[in-house]
């Protein structure tokens, strides 16, 4: 399967992994899979983290580029398609970050890998629920 991590999945399974469920934890370590991050991911972790809701140390730069080295991340680039899909997907909601993530879901062929309520609803994108 090719996963695509919704921000707090990233940063649940590399800081509190015990708030997986059991059947996403099992998903992000089958060396079957391919786990994916959009740049939205990194950009919503450094403002969590500039807001304080994250502590990262030594930093939160560092602690990126050090995840970013340790797993096999493979980067789903923000492209031109990928910003005209986020106008054209069916979601509940307008937030923006949500949106890029469903769109890169779509136009790379991705699993969303979430436990947010509104883009679970999302009817058109292929989701692996963290329930």
């Amino acid at each position: 399967m090719r996963l695509l991590l919704d921000t707090h999945i990233f940063l649940w399974s590399l800081l509190e992994p015990e708030r997986l469920s059991r059947r996403v934890a099992t998903a992000l370590e089958d060396p079957g899979n391919e786990l994916w991050l959009s740049p939205i991911v990194i950009w919503e972790v450094l403002i969590l983290a500039e807001k304080g809701r994250v502590v990262l140390e030594p930093d939160a730069v560092a602690w990126v580029r050090r995840a970013l080295q340790t797993i096999p991340f493979r980067e789903a680039p923000l492209t031109h398609e990928v910003a005209i899909q986020s106008r054209f997907v069916a979601l509940p909601h307008q937030d923006p970050a949500d949106r890029f993530l469903a769109a890169t879901a779509l136009v790379y062929d991705l699993t969303l890998v979430t436990a947010d309520e509104r883009l679970l609803r999302a009817p058109s994108i292929p989701i692996l629920a963290d329930r």
